[in-house]
């Protein structure tokens, strides 16, 4: 029977939803999950190929902003939902929605798409490159103690519960996220997402919990955790398992840190999603009873590549050219010159010229944000050096001092 490929209907939500479940592994979301997700989802931005009444495949974007190195935010289409079914594989169906969705986001002008990637092999030929990190820590609090700055000590902290304390979170959430490459600015309605407490997320540990730090009656930081008690012959050795940590300022933040080394009946603080460059690692006494792990987090892909690389500044004046491989976007193909000045203001535009630098549109896009260099892309064969000096020109331009970071899934 013909498949077809075509924009989701409101009424088929439910269908369509059902069909990504299944696609993962069959496991239901809950009734909470369902309903935050049916909310969120832009029906006019969401594909599904049908196989007579069956849906066999799914693929959805949310509109988003995403910071860039310099502040600016960049429209950018969040790749989600994305599945085939089990029954319809190697029959092209992937390719025709990547096909679909990236010509439609460039149709909307929006320069990236963006994706977090269940299996990071499948998105690389859709020219998608790992651009961000994520560090995961597992501390053992019993040996590890923390050095906090001044004025620690005059953070107030209190207990807060996690749907009423959601705005303030969002509000330093989005205090913060001009100075973190990678973060997205989200819509209304995705502050509900930090929230949202299914009872299967738990894994035996309590409900979600949620501490704010304020100075002079102003939030200025907070937490999300979970705690899950444990016992030995020994005594207590219960984890509590951190969500978010987020701050304002150092003293804020260590003493939100200092708070969840500090938990009653607790001997593990664990956080899965962290930005390699977090502070907490300067705070511990002994970063080797951290458990440091270190994965591949937000994928970037360059839809129009002269606006992508003209929305973000650069760290060091550079004029490069660049021979672009592009063969799934063939837009993009081709020399581009980019040129900065000292303020990091960029120019990127076509040429002729002779090219500097030669790669493909995946390796531009996991050095977008900054976290990845050129250098130790072209170490591995990815960049060629077409000009003397040109990789090392092009490295220091496309660094940041921050390192991108993805602090929420989506």
């Amino acid at each position: 029977m013909t498949t077809e490929l075509r924009v989701l209907r409101p009424s088929e939500w439910n269908e369509w939803f059902a069909s990504l479940e299944l696609a993962f592994g069959g496991v239901l979301e809950s009734p909470e999950e369902r309903e935050l997700w049916d909310s969120l989802t832009e029906h006019k931005r969401s594909l599904g190929v049908w196989d007579g009444s069956d849906v066999v495949a799914t693929a959805g974007a949310f509109s988003f902003r995403l910071a860039v190195p310099g502040g600016a935010l960049v429209p950018a289409a969040g790749v989600t939902m994305v599945s085939v079914a089990a029954t319809h594989r190697r029959r092209g169906l992937l390719t025709s929605m990547m096909r679909r969705q990236l010509d439609d986001v460039r149709a909307l002008g929006e320069p990236l798409a963006v994706l977090t990637a269940s299996e990071p092999a499948i998105y690389g030929r859709f020219g998608y490159g790992a651009a961000t990190r994520q560090m995961s820590l597992e501390i053992d609090t019993d040996r590890v103690r923390l050095t906090v700055p001044d004025g620690t000590d005059e953070v107030r902290l209190r207990y807060a519960k996690p749907d009423e304390a959601a705005a303030a979170c969002e509000d330093v959430y989005e205090r913060l996220l001009t100075g973190r490459p990678g973060a997205p600015a989200h819509g209304p309605g995705w502050e509900r997402k930090a929230v949202v407490d299914p009872a299967s997320a738990r894994q035996g540990a309590s409900s979600l919990q949620c501490v704010l730090a304020e100075r002079d009656g102003e939030v200025v930081g907070c937490t999300t955790f979970r705690v899950k008690p444990a016992w030995d012959k020994a005594g207590p050795k219960g984890r509590v398992t951190v969500d978010d940590v987020s701050a304002l300022d150092p003293a804020a933040y260590a003493a939100l840190w200092r708070f969840l080394f500090g938990i009653d009946l607790t001997s593990t603080v664990e956080a899965r999603n962290r930005p390699a460059d977090d502070a907490v690692l300067h705070l511990v006494s002994d970063v080797r009873r951290c458990n440091i792990g270190v994965r591949d987090s937000l994928h970037v892909r360059l839809v129009e590549v002269g606006a992508a690389l003209e929305a973000r500044t650069y760290r060091a004046p550079v004029d490069v050219v660049l021979e672009v491989e592009d063969a799934f976007c063939p837009w993009n193909a081709g020399r581009w010159r980019l040129t900065a000045d000292a303020s990091g203001a960029a120019s990127c535009g076509r040429t002729d010229d002779p090219a500097d630098l030669a790669l493909s549109v995946r390796e531009l896009a996991t050095a977008y944000l900054g976290g990845t260099s050129v250098v130790s892309l072209a170490r591995a064969g990815r960049v060629r050096e077409l000009r003397a000096g040109a990789v090392e020109e092009a490295s220091l331009a496309f660094s940041s001092a921050v390192e991108p970071w993805l602090p929420r899934g989506f």
